[in-house]
This record gives C-alpha cells, sequence and structure tokens, in this order.
C-alpha cells in the first residue's frame, strides 16, 4: 500500500518501447489467430437450439453432460439457471436447420436425459404437466421440459454484424467527444488505446478457442467504457501539468501525470478486478465467458491507459503550445480560467 499513499517516480515514458514491443507481439499474435481460427461463435451467433429443462431433485451438470454424451449429443452447452433443479442445453444448429428439426432435436434431448429414470413420455400429455410411464405406472415425469427455443443461422449472423457495428460506432462517438474535450492527439491516442484493448481482448477469445456469445460481446463493450475513463483521467492531468510545469520537458511532465493518477488507477483496477475474479470464480458458466472477457479487459486496459495512450500522445508531437490555452487581446495567459 505505499505505494499508493505516496506518489511514485516512475518513468513510464522511457519504458514506451519495451511497452511498444510487448503491445506489438500482443496484437500480431491475437490478429494471426483470429485470422486462422477466428472466433468460436456461441449459438446467439451460429445459431442452434435451446432447450430448458426441470428436474424434480436438484442435478449435478456434470451429470446432465455426461447423460447427454451418453446419448451422442457432442460439446453441448449445459448451465442451471434459477435452481439447482433447472438447467439450460444448447446445442449448435443442424445441417437441415429449421424449427422442425429443432423439435425433433429437443425430442432426442429428452429422451436421452430420461434415460437413465427409464421413462418414457406419454405422447398425450399436457405440456404443463408432462407424464411418463415407469414400470407400468403413470406419473408427472421427474424430468420436464420447459421450453425449446431456435436461433436461425441468419438471426446469428444478423446479430454479428450488429455487434460489429456496435463497437465501430461506440469507438468513432469516442473519437468525437475527444477531440472536442480535449485535443486530436489526445483523441487518437484513446482511440489506438481502446483498439489496442478490444483486439487483444478478442484475440485472446480466439487463441484459447473460447466461446464468444453476446454476453462476452456485451463485455467487450465494457471494456471499452472503462479503459476510455481512465485514460482520460490521465489526460486530463496532463493537460493540466502542461499549463503548470513550465519549466519542465514533455517527457517529465507525462511521466508527472501518470505517476500522480497512479494511485486512482491501482484502487479503481484493483477493485475492479476483485469483483470480476469473484464473478469468474464463483458466477457459475452461465456468466463465465462474461467476467472473463471483463478480467482481461480490465487488466489490458489499465496497461493501455499507461503505456499506450500517453506514448502514443508523445509519438504525435505533443507540445507545451498546443496546451497553452489561446492569449487573448489585452489579457495575460495566466489569468485564464
Amino acid at each position: 500500500m505505499e505505494l499508493i499513499r505516496k506518489q511514485t517516480h516512475i518513468d513510464f515514458l522511457g519504458k514506451r518501447r519495451l511497452a511498444l514491443a510487448v503491445s506489438s507481439v500482443l496484437i500480431i499474435a491475437s490478429v494471426t489467430s483470429f485470422l486462422i481460427s477466428g472466433l468460436n461463435f456461441g449459438i446467439d451467433f451460429t445459431g442452434g437450439t435451446l432447450v430448458e429443462v426441470g428436474y424434480q431433485d436438484r442435478i449435478e451438470i456434470e451429470t446432465v453432460r455426461n447423460t447427454l454424451a451418453d446419448g451422442g449429443f457432442d460439446e453441448p452447452v449445459v448451465q442451471h439457471f434459477g435452481t439447482s433443479r433447472d438447467v439450460m442445453v444448447r446445442l449448435p444448429a443442424l445441417s437441415s436447420g429449421g424449427p422442425d428439426s429443432a423439435a425433433a432435436l429437443s425430442s432426442a434431448v429428452m429422451e436421452a436425459l430420461r434415460a437413465p429414470y427409464g421413462e418414457v413420455l406419454v405422447e398425450s400429455a399436457d405440456p404443463e404437466n408432462q407424464q411418463c410411464v415407469l414400470d407400468g405406472a403413470v406419473s408427472d415425469c421427474r424430468v420436464q421440459m420447459r421450453r425449446v427455443e431456435f436461433v436461425g443461422p441468419q438471426v446469428g449472423s444478423e446479430l454479428a454484424n450488429q455487434g460489429g457495428l456496435a463497437m465501430m460506432y461506440a469507438l468513432l462517438g469516442i473519437l468525437i467527444y475527444v477531440t472536442f474535450r480535449f485535443e486530436w492527439r489526445f483523441a487518437i491516442g484513446a482511440i489506438l488505446a481502446l483498439v489496442h484493448d478490444v483486439v487483444i481482448t478478442i484475440g485472446i477469445f480466439s487463441m484459447f478457442y473460447l466461446e464468444f456469445s453476446l454476453p462476452v460481446l456485451a463485455a467487450v463493450l465494457a471494456v471499452i467504457g472503462y479503459s476510455l475513463n481512465d485514460t482520460i483521467v490521465v489526460c486530463d492531468r496532463i493537460r493540466e501539468n502542461f499549463r503548470k510545469m513550465r519549466k519542465n520537458d514533455v517527457i517529465e511532465i507525462m511521466n508527472t501525470a501518470i505517476n500522480q493518477t497512479l494511485p486512482r488507477t491501482l484502487l479503481t483496477s484493483l477493485t475492479t478486478l476483485l469483483v470480476v475474479t469473484t464473478l469468474l470464480l464463483f458466477g457459475g458458466e452461465v456468466i463465465r465467458g462474461f467476467s472473463f472477457a471483463l478480467f482481461v479487459g480490465v487488466l489490458v486496459g489499465t496497461y493501455s491507459s499507461i503505456f499506450v495512450a500517453s506514448p502514443a500522445v508523445h509519438a504525435l508531437g505533443i507540445s507545451r503550445e498546443d496546451m497553452l490555452p489561446v492569449k487573448k487581446e489585452g489579457e495575460a495567459v495566466d489569468g485564464e480560467p
């Protein structure tokens, strides 16, 4: 905690070449992996069938996965939702596609899940109260089908396109805002940091072939906002220091600004990571992708605010004259608010 209580004097800009090398390696690896392997899109984007199942008793996710594997279903996505008796099964779209094949697939899923109990569904049973035959007796099924949904590949493709456009619009809006709020060099530095964060975060999912779903896309958009907030704080302090530290050079002014905001950056990042890590470890399968994307994004976003945005602004040739307010006729510069 000594780092937080006292202002540091770390030469961050002096390590900009090392940071550039690290960032370049990560970005090249991310882009290469994306071009070669692509992303492991979930059924939100590729289309597929979702089956919600209710059990009479508590059921373990691993038990459901093993049962489906024995029934011939390869790598289904199985998650608890609501309670430990409610299970959501997601399966990729069949080659034939369509709602009819989704209905057949859901029936096959239910047959596989009921097989360990020896139950056979009574075809005329009420969908709201399904009954099965077990040992010649009719009773409520121990495994009930709650809901079936089919997501077509066309809808999934549209979601992917709209998600990509959402990120592009967000970056464009940020570029416009920071340009008017600060100065164009700061705007470009902020955008480079955001692109850096997005590319590496998505690249991690590509390199490890983790499922990329709508919640993960939402996490990437959240990372853009988080990283921008931290970058703007640093940029604002740099601008203030240009007006206060009249006898210092540009690198010293920028290093001072980063060191002054470092306690705030560390506290914000550590507290955010604490929450995200808790979600990652104990949040369950449903939000694992979301929390992992946030975890990676917060780490990369904190790094880029220090080692990407500021060095980029310096490389673009920022000077004291760019930051000093315009001197009005008959008024001293120091008198400006």
